[in-house]
């Protein structure tokens, strides 16, 4: 009795450190695939569109080092004619939290048309912004903007969904909270592939819009 409970016992064990380390190799999977189609903002071959993720805002108003740097490597993209449009896609879920506002204001400020711009109200997640800039905004190519920690899901999520995408990372510096976004990573990593099989939860959707 006893040596088939510690058999039972160590089945289980060992079953409790294959599911920790599943999520670290679909990680490790993902990052390998998808690192190849990066480039820098010179190297990247141009596309009409750059989707541009939220990464969070202050309160008062202003981008965080993490966006600011994503709406400036989109800016450049811009100015160097590799892009002829910004949609910038984030959070808007909350009264007094607007990330494509605040988007989008920023762009202008540093020299995007404002009709030039399209900022999408339903990226409230990484798997919205990508599921919309394919289902609502109509994008079959574009040059996904973010941080290299975030861009391998990025860019399974949005190549998955039938968009074209390639990436150019923005980091521009070294980010105080770069260990816990890198782990966060793991688990939000595991997340895209299950609402990819599910589709659950459903995606912020609406009428289709046209980017001019």
């Amino acid at each position: 009795m006893l040596s088939r409970l510690f058999k039972i016992v160590r089945w289980l064990f060992f079953l409790g450190i294959i599911g920790c380390l599943l999520p670290f190799v679909w990680r490790f999977l993902i990052v390998l695939a998808y690192g190849r189609h990066t480039a820098t903002p010179e190297q990247v071959s141009p596309a009409r569109v750059a989707l541009v993720f939220g990464g969070g805002i202050h309160g008062n108003g202003q981008p965080s080092d993490v966006l600011r740097d994503r709406l400036d490597v989109a800016i450049e993209l811009y100015k160097s004619g590799k892009v002829e449009r910004l949609l910038l896609s984030g959070d808007n879920s909350f009264e007094n939290y607007n990330e494509p506002g605040v988007m989008l204001n920023y762009a202008r400020d540093n020299g995007v048309p404002f009709e030039h711009i399209q900022p999408d109200y339903g990226g409230r997640r990484t798997y919205d912004s990508c599921y919309r800039a394919k289902h609502i905004f109509g994008l079959d190519e574009a040059i996904l903007v973010t941080q290299e920690f975030h861009m391998s899901r990025a860019l399974f999520l949005c190549r998955w969904m039938g968009i074209d995408a390639a990436g150019v990372t923005s980091d521009q510096q070294s980010y105080v909270r770069i260990r816990w976004f890198q782990l966060r990573e793991v688990p939000a990593t595991g997340q895209a592939l299950l609402d990819l099989i599910r589709n659950n939860p459903a995606p912020v959707m609406g009428q289709p819009i046209v980017i001019d």
